[in-house]
């Protein structure tokens, strides 16, 4: 049993609720189980039936969770490094360094490489600190991009590093010819070489301890969005878990329904083609809130085979 559970899929599927309800369930059979929330809308707080931060809460035997903000560890990230700027750059040129980062801070690319960071130093914690983590992700597209960064950003950091390494030597070089003082330590190219190794370490766990379940609703546009992403998935490396279809209608409906229900039976002959060999888990349309642990209880029932 693989110890990282991705959850995603089109927004307003219930991959949130569908999250929640398994990591409950992992945690009533004794694991050590925090349940995460990357997707910027952190609905997990109102699923769970409880206010959130970005620091793991406990909220029942062997069950913790957390909603992580993107925008909140960017901002820690900015700071760490500018704080090794401080260290690293000549003084004129630092107030630069602060507009340039300043700036860094909004881009989407810098929030997302923040957040898996997080991620990052929440999966080193599975095996010392807990038995399983669930994630539940932001929407597709952004889930992908996520799943995918460790393999995108390794190389840039490489490159950065190495980059790095030429000025140090150069310095060396100058410090040597004219008797300089001693070589000072270079905390941004200590960061640099921890930063590749934590996304080499990720993308290991991320291909050897992950599944990824994609969660739709029997619906001809989650089928679309969900066979693309796991394409995308799977070329990256990355394994598929059990396809959960969400709210399926019962038999026998009449009216609208009905013709809804015939759409539903193309979308899960689709869905059993081509997922058959992964596993698909059908999931009936229930009644109530689907919030709270009580609530929660029977849908977890309904995950045994994931």
């Amino acid at each position: 049993m693989l110890l990282i559970r991705f959850f995603g899929g089109k927004g307003g599927v219930g991959k949130t609720t569908l999250a929640a309800a398994y990591a409950l369930r992992l945690a009533e059979q004794g694991l050590r189980t925090l349940v995460v929330s990357t997707d910027p809308a952190h609905s997990l707080g109102d699923v769970l039936a409880t206010s959130l931060s970005g620091e793991p809460r406990e909220l029942a035997p062997g069950l913790w969770a957390a909603e992580i903000s993107g925008e909140e560890q960017a901002g820690k990230r900015i700071a760490e490094v500018l704080e090794d700027a401080r260290h690293a750059v000549p003084r004129e040129v630092l107030p630069a360094v602060q507009r340039h980062l300043s700036r860094a801070a909004d881009s989407p690319g810098t929030v997302e490489s923040a957040l898996l960071d997080r991620l990052t130093e929440l999966v080193e914690d599975v095996g010392p600190r807990w038995d399983r983590l669930v994630v539940d992700s932001a929407p597709t597209g952004h889930m992908v991009r996520l799943l995918s960064l460790p393999a995108l950003l390794t190389p840039w950091i490489e490159g950065l590093t190495r980059q790095r390494e030429k000025v140090r030597g150069a310095d060396r070089l100058v410090a040597g010819l004219l008797g300089g003082e001693q070589e000072r330590p270079d905390p941004l190219l200590d960061r640099l070489h921890a930063r590749r190794a934590r996304l080499e370490r990720m993308r290991a766990r991320l291909r050897d301890d992950a599944l990824v379940h994609l969660v739709l609703v029997p619906e001809h546009l989650p089928l679309a969005e969900t066979l693309r992403a796991a394409d995308t998935l799977t070329d990256g490396g990355l394994t598929l878990g059990t396809v959960l279809v969400n709210r399926v209608l019962p038999a026998g409906e009449t009216g609208v329904l009905a013709r809804r229900q015939a759409q539903q039976e193309d979308v899960l002959a689709r869905v059993a083609e081509r997922f058959g060999e992964t596993g698909v888990v059908r999931i009936p349309l229930l009644a109530g809130t689907l919030t709270g642990r009580a609530e929660l209880a029977d849908l977890a029932a309904r995950l045994a085979s994931v």
